[in-house]
């Protein structure tokens, strides 16, 4: 009798045993991660042309009779840098194992794609007006995108709970915002006679394409639910243009988007334009095609890539069911 209470007594025990074990390496099933990040730029390319303007930064200089290029260079970067805010929804598989679902709001940094200073690009033959150039013209990118990853857990030790993780990116929605900044400065021989700041802004939307991701870090539980995070994520991707329209145009604060100005031709074509891998013959474009060009029509033109490969720092709160 002895012997069988003792049995039982062990398998009590045994089961007991199992069961806090079972508890403890039980992984976490459902959690939710806000955080916001900081991007630097990884790798600099040439931009695109911007307006007809080659992404160089451009000096003229001289007189009237010789105004001339002095100094050129080229214009590099990416929209690499910048802020993002993002909610992710994870799920745990098994200790080690899991997957996690990102949404993201990112805005890059402003930068600067093209610019000129004192170019002559006219002069009237009655009075011998001069006029000069001045432009600047700056792109931003604003993109919500989704994130799904493979998560691998390493393990927690002192509340720390190191991982790493592998994705693709998917943007959703998205532009690159140009902003260009023209100053034209009418001269008759020293004496300036009338200047006119014009501004536009392009909106430039992408084709669909994806990215990859790659991230390391670690939690520090704060809570029984809650815990703090940080990581480290290097992310690679480029985007090409698929459309471009220009939703504002003024000329000294004054609206002239669709109207015909000295400097602007107001027409469908100057406002819209449409991106190809080639253009040829059969294009609506002025370079291949100029005796066929149809001004009610959106311009077609080659389409350009911007990168946005960067890598960042990403810090937030982590909420586990």
């Amino acid at each position: 009798m002895k012997k069988n209470l003792f049995l039982l007594g062990l398998l009590v025990c045994s089961m007991a045993t199992m069961a806090q074990t079972e508890k403890a390496d039980k992984p976490e099933s459902w959690y939710f991660k806000l955080a916001g990040s900081y991007f630097n730029q990884t790798a600099s390319t040439e931009f695109p042309t911007v307006g007809g303007q080659a992404a160089n930064r451009d000096v003229y200089a001289g007189t009237l009779a010789n105004n001339k290029l002095v100094s050129r260079e080229s214009v590099t970067g990416s929209f690499g840098q910048g802020f993002r805010s993002g909610i992710t929804a994870g799920y745990r598989f098994s200790a080690r194992l899991g997957v996690e679902m990102s949404a993201n709001y990112y805005i890059s940094n402003s930068k600067t794609m093209a610019q000129t200073t004192d170019r002559l690009i006219g002069v009237n033959q009655t009075n011998g007006a001069a006029t000069y150039l001045d432009f600047t013209a700056e792109g931003q990118i604003k993109a919500f995108d989704l994130a799904p990853a493979l998560v691998m857990f390493l393990g927690e030790a002192h509340g720390f709970e190191p991982y790493t993780k592998v994705g693709v990116i998917v943007p959703i929605h998205g532009t690159l915002d140009i902003k260009t900044d023209r100053q034209y400065t009418t001269f008759v021989g020293a004496n300036q006679v009338a200047q006119t700041d014009a501004y536009s802004k392009d909106v430039v939307k992408p084709n669909a394409t994806i990215g990859f991701m790659a991230a390391v870090g670690t939690s520090y539980k704060l809570g029984k639910h809650i815990s703090a995070f940080a990581e480290l994520e290097y992310r690679n991707f480029t985007v090409h243009g698929k459309t471009k329209e220009t939703t504002e145009y003024t000329e000294n604060g004054v609206d002239k988007l669709n109207t015909s100005t000295s400097f602007r031709a107001a027409s469908y074509s100057a406002n819209h334009t449409n991106y190809h891998s080639s253009i040829d013959t059969n294009s609506n474009s002025t370079v291949t095609n100029a005796a066929g060009f149809d001004s009610t029509k959106a311009t077609d033109d080659i389409s350009s890539y911007v990168g946005i490969s960067g890598l960042g720092i990403t810090l937030g709160l982590k909420y586990s069911l």
